[in-house]
Order: structure tokens, then sequence, then C-alpha cells
């Protein structure tokens, strides 16, 4: 009796166990539909490196460098990336960061074609980018709708990962609506997977298992430089409403309260009444923005916006960022224990902070010994940005250096330098020229309306 047990325990085990396997997912067809509309991009950019000096090279050897950059000129150099074909006419969507100061951009077709790919527009806060290759009846991907994407489902990345074209890999959704630390973390609801994705897989598609678009693979979190168990994807949804914008008029328009919150914790939930935290709790309003129009107060807390409701603080610019300006709001608050609803417009994200990418336009100013290239403010910008009258510039572009590696970003306005008061462009730069190199120097920074302090420490 106990033999014949354990024979049908057996028996039971392995039918538990074929029939796991038989449950795993299939993604052959998938891949073979999908994959003829995911292209790879290669990009060619000046290097931000020490410009070339042709006098460098010996007289006798000159002969053998013909083709080398003029004396002044940074060097060329590749980049790889992702993308793929949202319409038989030749559009194609990937990441800004992956266009971004690309002199040439070229696109490879899974037929092995390879063609010059010109940009319709490029939104650095959502990190998207709009091509257009002269094509014609190309293969196109099926968009699908993250927003009824579920946590646990099976997704498929395809991309060039190291320059490995039409890679495949596999994992599932992790979470939704992650915001991350960066220049647009206020604005993209991400989607976090453990898909293994790697340099290269920027701007590819995410993949539901009906084979439709669900997100645009944007970020890793790692601390190595490759794959870590954290892949982070721009929601489609999102996506399409800047390919909409970026079509119309080669540009993205978001909306704009002006307004600088903070995440509600038990203690103030308790202060407010609240049964437990939730909302963006208003610190400061802006002078001169919609928000100071439209009657919201600092201690305000923001439940819903439009219907949409606030849980975390960092639901809010995602929100608000989604629509139009001069769009009448309907914001339910919690103010001195009570809820009201208040009705407002919309306005319009300060261009300072929304504008694209400036990176080789004539006359774009040259990166100093931080990374960084600002610009000058007038007193309209220092209001909308809450910044005091007279003093700060705003950062345009941060490249690899000592402003990166602190945490500077781009909108970001420096108001002080090692403890002495920025008003211009060209005293900020000479105070930067003359900071001494190996030591560590204190910047005050305005981001959002809010003050906060960074260490640069200077390269010797």
């Amino acid at each position: 009796m106990s033999r014949l047990y354990t024979v049908s325990l057996l028996v039971m085990l392995l039918l538990g166990s074929i029939s796991s396997f038989a449950a795993l997912p299939e993604f052959t067809g998938l891949v073979k539909k999908a994959t003829p509309a995911v292209v790879n991009i290669s990009t060619l950019r000046q290097s931000e490196g020490s410009r070339f000096q042709r006098g460098e090279v010996p007289e006798i050897f000159r002969r053998f460098f013909r083709d080398m950059p003029d004396e002044g000129q940074r060097p060329s150099v590749p980049s790889t990336g992702s993308g793929f074909i949202i319409s038989r006419d030749g559009y194609i969507l990937t990441n800004n960061h992956v266009v971004e100061g690309a002199q040439e951009i070229v696109v490879a077709l899974s037929d092995r074609r390879e063609l010059v790919a010109e940009v319709v527009g490029m939104d650095p806060l959502s990190d998207l980018a709009l091509l257009k290759i002269d094509a014609r009846d190309l293969p196109e991907v099926e968009l699908g709708r993250s927003e009824t994407l579920q946590v646990g489902e099976w997704v498929v990345a395809i991309g060039s990962p190291f320059g490995f074209e039409h890679s495949v890999t596999a994992g599932i959704v992790s979470a939704k609506g992650r915001s991350l630390p960066g220049a647009n973390d206020n604005y993209i609801p991400y989607i976090q997977s453990d898909v293994a994705i790697n340099p290269g897989n920027s701007g590819g598609p995410l993949f539901n298992m009906d084979g439709k678009v669900v997100g645009i693979n944007s970020q890793i979190f790692t601390r190595s430089g490759g794959f870590m168990g954290l892949s982070f994807a721009i929601p489609i949804d999102v996506a399409m409403e800047v390919v909409t914008q970026l079509k119309e008029k080669g540009s993205v328009s978001r909306g704009w309260l002006g307004v600088v919150i903070q995440l509600v914790d038990r203690d103030l939930a308790e202060a407010y009444g609240l049964d437990r935290p939730e909302g963006a709790l208003i610190s400061e309003v802006l002078a001169d923005s919609p928000a100071k129009a439209g009657g919201l107060k600092e201690g305000d807390i923001i439940l819903e916006f439009n219907g949409h409701k606030i849980d975390l603080s960092s639901d809010l610019p995602m929100v608000v960022g989604r629509t139009k300006a001069e769009t009448e709001a309907s914001i339910l608050v919690v103010r001195e224990g009570k809820r009201q609803t208040i009705k407002m417009k919309v306005g319009t994200l300060p261009e300072r902070i929304a504008q694209a990418d400036t990176r080789g336009s004539p006359g774009a100013p040259a990166f100093n010994r931080l990374g960084l290239q600002v610009d000058e403010l007038d007193d309209s910008e220092r209001r909308q940005l809450g910044v005091d009258r007279g003093r700060g510039v705003i950062v345009e572009r941060v490249t690899s250096g000592p402003a990166m590696a602190s945490g500077i970003r781009r909108g970001d306005v420096i108001t002080t330098l090692d403890n002495a008061w920025v008003h211009t462009v060209a005293e900020f730069e000479e105070m930067v020229s003359d900071l001494p190199a190996g030591v560590a120097i204190a910047v005050r920074i305005v981001r959002e309306g809010r003050p906060q302090f960074l260490v640069v420490k200077i390269e010797e």
C-alpha cells in the first residue's frame, strides 16, 4: 500500500511539473510578428572630450590623416540605440537621449537597408524623439494600452543591447507609475519590469503577450553599468500624446500649476484630519502662477485633480503635465480641515524648462570646467521659477563633469557658488574659472521653486 502511494505521489509530481512547464509563455510567434518593425539607430555626435589639434600630428604623418576633423573641432564618435516604426510611411519613435546632439542619424531596418533619418521633434522632459525616414509600406508595430497593463503580466523587449541587433528578452511587469530621480521624473509614470535591458536597448519597444507595444524602454537602475533586474519604460499612452504634439508643432506643451509640493506623511495626515497619508501638500505657491490666480494656497492638500486621485505627491505633476493648457480643472483640496473643490485654469509649463535640447545649435556657448552651459534669466522668468530678482543663472545643458556628478541638471537655477551670489552669466563664468582645483564647493540651486544645496567637487 505504501509502495502504491509512493508511485501515485511520484506520478502526481511528474504531472504537476509537466503542467508547470506547459504554463510557461511561448514567445516565438510574438517575436516573429514584431521584430520587422524594430530598428537599430546609430548616430554620430561630437566627442565631449578635448578638441582635436592638427598640429599635434607630425608633418610626416599628416598625409595619412586627410579625413581628420579641422583643427579646433571635436572628433565625431558613434553610438547606438533602438527604435520602432509606428506608421508605414516612416515615422519612428525612440528616446531623446539616443539622438540628442547627433550630427547624423542612420536607421537600420530588419531587411538590412540603412536610411538617414530626420528629426521631426524632440522632448527631453519625456525623453522621447520622433524621427522620419523616406520610405513607404514599412512594417509597423501594433500599439496597445499601457493603462490596462497589469502588474505581474509577461512583457518582452526587443532591441540592440551593446549593438547586438534584435535581441529578445522577457520578464514581468514589476510595478506601474514609478517616479524616478532625473530630469523627467515628475512627468512620466514609468513601467517597472525585470526585463533585461542594457545600453543599446534605449528607445526599443516593450511588448505585451498580444504583441502590442505598451512601453518604450528608457532607463535602468544599475550600480555596475549593466542589467540588475530594474528596468523602466515610458508608457505608450503617454508617448503617443507626445507624438501627436511633435507631429503637429515639433515640440510639446505641458500643463502647469506653479506650486511646490511635498509628501504627506503620517503626522501631517493626522494634523490635517485625514484617515491616512494621501495627497500632495502645497508648501509654496509661486508668484504670477496659475495656482496663485486660481486661489490655491500654501497648506492646501490636493487629493484629486480632474477626477484623478492623488495618492502620492509624485502623482500630481504627472497628471497636471498631461493636461492641456487653458483647460479648466476641478481640484479637490483639504483646507483648514475641510474639503472643498476649486476651479481654475491650468497654465503652460514655462518654456525655459520645457524647451527642447539646443546642443549643436549655432552660437551655443561652450561647456565650462564644471560641464555646464548657462543662460540669463529675465525678471518674469525669475518670478515663474521662484528666484529672487536680479539673482541666478539657468542651466541650459549639462555634460559629463563635476556638475553632473553632483546632481545638477538642466532647468536648475544656480543662485550661489562657493557662498557668493550669482547675478549674470559673465559673473558666473568668471567665478567658475577662478575656483581652485581639488576642492569641494557648495552650490545653491533652485529647482521647481525649491532651494537646495549641492556639493561640486572640482577636479584636479
